[in-house]
């Protein structure tokens, strides 16, 4: 018997029929599901010190429970003192089983720990059905020790999902357990 996630289950049981009643699909392969989650982390001051995408490559490995990677730039950039190939960040993109470990921890633990949380914007849809949030500080994880960090830093969290409109993607995030502030039509 292998081990199923919590969110895995709940989309299974509670998610599908919901959407399948409240959408009126043909099929259930219409049914929208959450594809991936692609975690980001911008390092603004990496240019003066490379130790900070190390520790943002390992804070967000330590999050998200999957190696992350550093991201290079492009190209340089004089103003920022930015050079080709230099690393500026880090980011991890997460899929099936992590996914919905993420998932959880997230709605469950990250952001109830969110200073003055009223639930998080609705209107961050991108009009083909994929959701994204920033996340203000890194200390809101649980597995972050805060004795260690030696600056606050964001992140910016996308959920990737199968939904054709944002009133799709909308519906099965809320029904996932997102808690958004306003409520949509």
């Amino acid at each position: 018997m292998s081990y199923t996630p919590r969110l895995k289950e709940k989309y299974r049981k509670e998610v599908v029929p919901a959407l399948m009643e409240q959408f009126s699909y043909s099929s259930p392969m219409q049914i929208p599901r959450l594809l991936k989650i692609n975690i980001n982390q911008g390092v603004g001051s990496a240019t003066q010190d490379k130790k900070l995408v190390d520790n943002a490559v390992n804070e967000m490995t330590t999050i998200s429970g999957q190696k992350a990677v550093a991201t290079i730039a492009s190209k340089s950039i004089s103003n920022f003192k930015l050079r080709e190939f230099m690393p500026i960040g880090a980011r991890v993109t997460l899929r099936d089983r992590k996914m919905y470990e993420f998932l959880d921890r997230f709605i469950s633990v990250a952001l109830p720990r969110v200073r003055d949380f009223k639930g998080i914007n609705d209107k961050s849809f991108d009009g083909r059905g994929n959701y994204s949030i920033g996340i203000k500080e890194q200390i809101i994880f649980p597995e972050i020790d805060i004795d260690k960090v030696n600056r606050i830093t964001g992140m910016d969290i996308t959920f990737v999902t199968s939904a054709k409109t944002d009133a799709e993607a909308y519906a099965l995030l809320k029904a996932m357990g997102l808690p958004f502030k306003n409520q949509k039509n």
